[in-house]
């Protein structure tokens, strides 16, 4: 570990550590504004609007999500660990898409991870989430998406429990939770 003689030492390190984390930041900030002014037609700048059977344009996300859920799904932000009452959940029920009402995860499939985020072992089925490599913040992780609409849900890493040793990592903005017996969310079209 690091040994600081002095008080000063340790506060040009925690500058230094700051800058680093501000220069990053930026640069993936940079990057989203550069996708952002080449999206010709679409002002969308989703990673993977195009091929899924639901799409809206940036504008019409916005208007259709509250807005904690369109920087998640849309922007792929991140909630606050602990911040969701998913996470809390235990009753029996399905996980749905809170963008478009797709059916992804069921309540015997969940955990507590200890992550602060919800968690679960696997999907509903393998053709309701998709990933793709992500490569922000220094490593490379396995991102989920929902297979209808694209909306951004977490990641998945190989850490988890039996039966699969996968642990779905979702932030709970991005899911809206029915009871067994409650009707489903109405599917965007």
């Amino acid at each position: 570990m690091f040994h600081f003689s002095s008080r000063s030492g340790m506060l040009w390190a925690l500058v230094l550590m700051g800058l680093v984390f501000f220069v990053a930041c930026s640069s993936v900030n940079e990057k989203r504004e550069a996708q952002a002014g080449s999206a010709i037609s679409d002002p969308d700048i989703h990673h993977h609007n195009a091929g899924f059977s639901v799409q809206r344009t940036s504008a019409e996300w916005k208007t259709l999500l509250p807005p904690k859920t369109f920087e998640v799904m849309r922007n792929e932000s991140t909630e606050r660990a602990f911040s969701s009452e998913l996470n809390d959940q235990k009753e029996v029920g399905v996980y749905y898409c809170a963008s478009c009402g797709q059916a992804l995860f069921d309540s015997k499939d969940k955990y507590d991870s200890g992550t602060g985020w919800p968690s679960y072992t696997q999907p509903i089925s393998s053709e309701t989430v998709g990933t793709r490599d992500d490569n922000q913040l220094f490593m490379t992780r396995t991102e989920v998406h929902c297979s209808r609409c694209g909306g951004h849900l977490g990641h998945v890493f190989d850490d988890g429990p039996a039966p699969t040793g996968l642990r779905y990592c979702l932030n709970g903005v991005a899911l809206s939770f029915k009871g067994r017996g409650e009707a489903p969310p109405e599917l965007l079209k």
